[in-house]
């Protein structure tokens, strides 16, 4: 797709546990925190969203709005 993007594994970074805490409280209510996902600074939320977001035709412009993708 073209896509940039960042990966942090949280379970092998040093401040992996303190950022896995910090997601859990910016998704309250959903089964699990990670994997997120984040486009812009902005919280778009499980790779599930992410793929309904694609399915609806919208993933694209968003990425590309962002400048996070290069078709």
């Amino acid at each position: 797709m073209g896509v940039n993007a960042a990966v942090y594994e949280l379970d092998k970074e040093p401040w992996g546990r303190e950022m896995e805490r910090a997601l859990v409280q910016l998704i309250t209510g959903r089964k699990s925190p990670v994997p997120v996902v984040f486009v812009a600074g902005q919280l778009i939320g499980s790779t599930e969203a992410v793929m309904s977001l694609h399915l609806a035709g919208k993933l694209v412009p968003l990425l590309r709005e962002a400048g996070a993708i290069w078709l």
